[in-house]
């Protein structure tokens, strides 16, 4: 299994995400211009042009028309996927970090950073994509959080609730009417010299009964997003920047690695710049990298889909 590498970015990679189909793919990345790639090629079909900070997160409607990022240039834009042309753009006074939207995509939620006092925020605002010129910038309700970067944001119990991750190593759940804090456990908490424990990715499950962190702290968790009780632990011996859950089978995969400016080189070697396999029940270990900004597209030799792994 060999890796198509696509080279679009100059800096580290922050974020890929496909479209419902699969056929197409979205990656942001801290040098200003997310990329759409088609899959069945690699071929890069365009660039979205216009942010002037790293982009950290991105979501796409279901029908795959319109793309959303959020970028440390204080805004939230929304972008026609096809053509890449900015329809709307909501700015904020703090850098924005996670955007998610809801199941139905009547709202969206994003976060911004802790800037000049104020606290890092939760913001939710109705959407109009049907007529983006009665579209309101104004959110429905901001929700503080506690001190410290909000990671990653997610919808849950059909828009009841949001689940967001955080650098301190917490999952909370926000009451999406009330902006009441509902439940908040530690997930990761490192207990080495170093104490890193900050959640970098949380992926949700298809049916949103569970969900997988990938930490500082060197593992990756799969958790009940009822209760935040920790169900697996997957420990890799090296920082955890991403995790995700197989659609297919009962397999995990975690990416790797020192951030870029910790080391004097970004070989996989020397900076563990690399992705391994666990199976999701039994967490046993089976093995791309995105500091040096390339995307590595993997298509699975057949024996991964025939294989028995145990």
């Amino acid at each position: 299994m060999k890796p198509v590498l696509l080279k679009g970015h100059e800096r580290p990679l922050t974020q890929v995400k496909y479209n419902n189909e699969g056929d197409l793919l979205v990656t942001c990345a801290k040098d200003q211009q997310p990329c759409l790639w088609w899959t069945e090629t690699g071929m890069r079909l365009g660039t979205f042009e216009g942010h002037n900070g790293a982009v950290w997160s991105c979501d796409m409607t279901i029908d795959s028309q319109h793309l959303f990022t959020a970028s440390g240039d204080q805004t939230v834009r929304i972008w026609q996927l096809q053509t890449g042309k900015e329809l709307f753009r909501f700015q904020q006074g703090e850098p924005c970090r996670a955007v998610s939207l809801s199941v139905g995509e009547g709202m969206m939620a994003y976060t911004t950073d802790a800037f000049m006092g104020t606290p890092p925020q939760i913001h939710i605002l109705k959407l109009a994509l049907d007529d983006l010129t009665q579209q309101s910038a104004k959110p429905i309700l901001s929700i503080p959080a506690p001190r410290g970067r909000i990671t990653r944001a997610f919808w849950a119990d059909l828009n009841r609730v949001l689940i967001t991750s955080h650098e301190d190593g917490f999952l909370r759940k926000w009451d999406s009417e009330t902006a009441e804090m509902l439940l908040e456990v530690q997930v990761h908490a490192d207990t080495s010299q170093d104490r890193q424990s900050c959640i970098q990715d949380l992926q949700m499950s298809r049916d949103g009964t569970h969900a997988i962190t990938a930490s500082l702290d060197k593992t990756a968790k799969m958790v009940d997003t009822e209760t935040f009780e920790t169900i697996k632990t997957y420990k890799t011996g090296r920082f955890v920047q991403s995790a995700a859950m197989s659609p297919l089978f009962d397999h995990v995969i975690t990416g790797g690695g020192q951030d870029a400016s910790q080391v004097t080189t970004t070989s996989a070697k020397a900076g563990g710049f690399e992705s391994r396999f666990f199976h999701k029940i039994y967490a046993e270990d089976f093995t791309t990298g995105g500091e040096d900004g390339f995307v590595r597209m993997h298509n699975f030799d057949m024996d991964y889909f025939t294989t028995k792994f145990f």
